[in-house]
């Protein structure tokens, strides 16, 4: 294994929530920090890096907003699919500010979930499959301008970086393709059939997983959600009356 990926202790305190467009990350991450924090100290944080949240702020704008938000969304994907041209030296710039943001982000992650918060995040970076829209590096090996190649091998040293720092649970939310088109009926099946089987072959560095079927009813998966955390911190014995 690359040194850069050689994989720490998993981070106590620290609790990731992954899966597909559709598999309800957002609402599940705020009802797991809702509920589990009337028993302690809990934090959720986004460590993606273009929310769904942002996007309806932006689509409830006077008049350009839906405009606005479906211009956004489509320069977004362009740059996210791998299979695309990587951009010109500016867009690779941004694109690596981003992920130099998206590492500072994990940072404060980090020092919270060791000064002892529980902290649940909604995605989490990995070094295993290109692709933003994986949250792993989102430059590639597409593109042969100098500049472009050596910000993509800069970002994915960052990425192998990020890597090592494993939660201590990784709940990956696990969805078929019918479903989760129904529930974001306005994205691309192709995008999210891609997306769901990424995911699937996704690991985190050997942190520890809880795969979790949503397409069962809501209180039972944030029911079993709770529990699964619950075992992974033994030392937040009153997290157990919470989930009763």
């Amino acid at each position: 294994m690359n040194t850069h990926t050689a994989a720490l202790p998993p981070i106590a305190g620290l609790v990731a929530v992954v899966g597909c467009d559709g598999t309800g990350k957002s609402t599940l991450t705020h009802d797991l920090a809702r509920n589990l924090g009337r028993h302690a100290r809990v934090e959720r944080r986004y460590l993606g890096l273009i929310s769904g949240e942002s996007g309806d702020k932006i689509k409830r704008l006077p008049l350009i907003g839906p405009r606005l938000e479906r211009r956004l969304a489509a320069k977004a994907a362009h740059a996210q699919d791998m299979r695309n041209k990587a951009p010109g030296p500016w867009g690779a710039l941004v694109m690596y500010g981003l992920s130099l943001w998206r590492a500072a982000h994990l940072r404060k992650v980090r020092r919270m979930a060791e000064r002892g918060v529980l902290v649940i995040t909604d995605r989490y970076p990995q070094a295993e499959i290109n692709g933003f829209r994986y949250d792993g590096p989102g430059l590639g090996e597409r593109s042969d301008h100098w500049l472009v190649r050596k910000l993509a091998a800069r970002e994915k040293r960052l990425y192998e970086r990020m890597a090592r720092h494993r939660p201590a649970l990784v709940i990956k939310l696990d969805i078929d393709l019918s479903t989760a088109h129904a529930r974001k009926p306005d994205h691309n099946p192709a995008e999210l059939s891609d997306k769901i089987a990424v995911m699937s072959r996704l690991k985190y560095n050997g942190a520890p997983l809880f795969e979790l079927d949503t397409r069962a009813p809501y209180a039972d998966v944030l029911e079993k959600a709770s529990l699964a955390v619950i075992a992974a911190m033994p030392t937040l014995s009153s997290l157990a009356n919470a989930a009763a």
